[in-house]
């Protein structure tokens, strides 16, 4: 079985704003989970840039819920959590995509906080997004933040439980 996944943020509209390589830890119905590698080159098309990415991550995507997370882990440890608010993901042969909706929460030194509010503000109106899509995505943060509150999967140690697969 061919491991490794690339995953792609769409902006609304389908269109493509970056992508970068995982391999795969664990596939089901509902999810994804990946690890993305020390180094890797993040390919940021809006930006027409190539990042490189000093970090070892674990990171989920739901085919059903309307976020993503991405941690990253550093001496056997989750350092940050990155959570974007986005379109459930879709998964086509190696490729699982999202399409992005800005609004994102981010814990850094132990605290959570959303980011992008502005972003979000901006692209609803230069891509238009319906109404019922920026009611959504806010309700979606809500969720998002009850989820993590109350130690929901995937923060329920789920995450953790694949910090033994990253290479020492």
């Amino acid at each position: 079985m061919d491991n490794h996944i690339t995953i792609q943020a769409l902006k609304y509209g389908d269109l493509l704003h970056y992508e970068w390589n995982t391999t795969l830890l664990e596939k089901t119905d509902s999810h994804i989970f990946v690890l993305g590698e020390y180094g890797r080159k993040l390919n940021h098309y809006t930006k027409q840039k190539v990042f490189t990415i000093e970090a070892w991550t674990i990171e989920y995507f739901s085919f059903d819920s309307w976020f993503t997370v991405s941690a990253d882990v550093v001496g056997g440890k989750i350092q940050q959590y990155y959570c974007n608010i986005n379109q459930p993901a879709k998964i086509n042969g190696n490729i699982v995509s999202f399409v992005d909706l800005d609004l994102d929460y981010l814990q850094r030194n132990g605290e959570w906080k959303v980011v992008d509010e502005d972003e979000f503000e901006s692209n609803a109106f230069k891509f238009a997004y319906p109404e019922a899509l920026i009611h959504k995505a806010r309700k979606e943060l809500l969720g998002l933040k009850e989820l993590i509150r109350n130690k929901t999967f995937p923060f329920d140690g789920s995450i953790e439980m694949f910090i033994d697969r990253i290479p020492r």
